[in-house]
């Protein structure tokens, strides 16, 4: 049977809840499976074609709801996890009527991580629980929630799953992504990195965060706890958004805008070190524009070369969060 794994791209915990939904299906459920994979990113009108949905048996790990009838696996930790009301409305009704497909859509915006979500979901409900996985869990849930000691460790790629991060967050194509999904279900994060392949990849990499380093230290400025950054123009398709806080430990909050292939996009992030409560849920500030995420990062995507309607969004945003 094949399985179609719809999963959030450039994002390792995306990576990891597809590995670990698929080592799962093939454990548990399906031995003969078959996985082909899709990596989703979020989309100024954000819809899912059914085209996407080709497979005997198909899952979303770690992205958006969607109603399709042939959707048949989902899991989610995202505050902003429906495309509308409506959406969330359909996901309640076959949670609650009995629908046989509502036992295998999983939602829950309390988990840090989508992989320690489906981990202890299996566990608890199928009995599934492979040891070899539990480091992959275990760092999913470190990446996901910024919970790293300290910002220079966020920032040094001293681990192999920092390695990694940096490698899916700058892959081009699929290839990269969906190779690393494959590897991540029988091998070890050290072995990972430690591929030619994937070394090939990650060296120039490395300097290349160096760089971005040095350039959002030249483009950046932090008022009232705000740092604020403009990439647009500077040929950088993403950076390690731990940066600002290495660069100003004083930071509560961090807004940028930059420029992908496919999108313009705003950033919204807090710094995972600062002691007193937040103020804001910016998962709420970006669902205003269109976006989402969590309580404490989030982002907004507009279409390609929205510049001024990004950076409009970013200075009322930046405005809010200096008040």
């Amino acid at each position: 049977m094949r399985y179609r794994v719809l999963h959030h791209d450039h994002c390792f915990d995306g990576a990891a809840s597809a590995a670990f939904f698929s080592r799962f299906i093939a454990d548990r459920v399906d031995p003969g499976a078959e996985f082909a994979y899709t990596g989703m990113s979020h989309v100024a009108a954000q819809s899912f074609d059914d085209s996407l949905f080709d497979g005997d048996e198909n899952a979303i790990v770690d992205f958006k709801y969607a109603t399709n009838e042939k959707l048949t696996w989902w899991f989610d930790h995202h505050q902003s996890a429906f495309l509308s009301p409506e959406d969330a409305e359909h996901f309640r009704r076959l949670k609650s009527n009995g629908n046989p497909r509502g036992a295998r859509l999983y939602f829950d915006p309390a988990y840090r991580s989508c992989t320690q979500y489906i981990a202890d979901v299996t566990r608890e409900q199928f009995g599934y629980n492979p040891p070899d996985l539990a480091n992959l869990v275990h760092w999913a849930d470190i990446v996901d929630s910024a919970s790293y000691a300290n910002a220079e460790e966020a920032v040094g790629l001293g681990s192999a799953a920092l390695q990694i991060v940096l490698i899916i967050e700058a892959a081009k194509g699929p290839e990269t992504v969906q190779r690393l999904i494959r590897m991540m279900q029988t091998m070890t994060l050290d072995e990972i990195v430690a591929d030619p392949a994937m070394r090939e990849l990650y060296l120039p990499l490395q300097d290349r965060h160096r760089r971005n380093m040095e350039l959002i230290r030249r483009q950046a400025s932090c008022e009232g706890g705000v740092v604020f950054f403009d990439l647009v123009g500077e040929d950088v398709e993403g950076y390690n958004k731990f940066i600002p806080y290495y660069l100003f430990p004083e930071s509560i909050y961090t807004v940028s805008v930059s420029e992908q292939s496919f999108r313009t996009k705003v950033s919204v992030g807090s710094n995972p070190w600062v002691k007193e409560p937040l103020k804001f849920n910016l998962a709420s500030i970006c669902e205003r524009y269109g976006g989402g995420g969590h309580a404490k990062v989030g982002a907004i995507s507009f279409p390609t070369g929205a510049f001024e309607q990004a950076r409009t969004a970013a200075s009322e945003i930046l405005s809010e969060l200096k008040a």
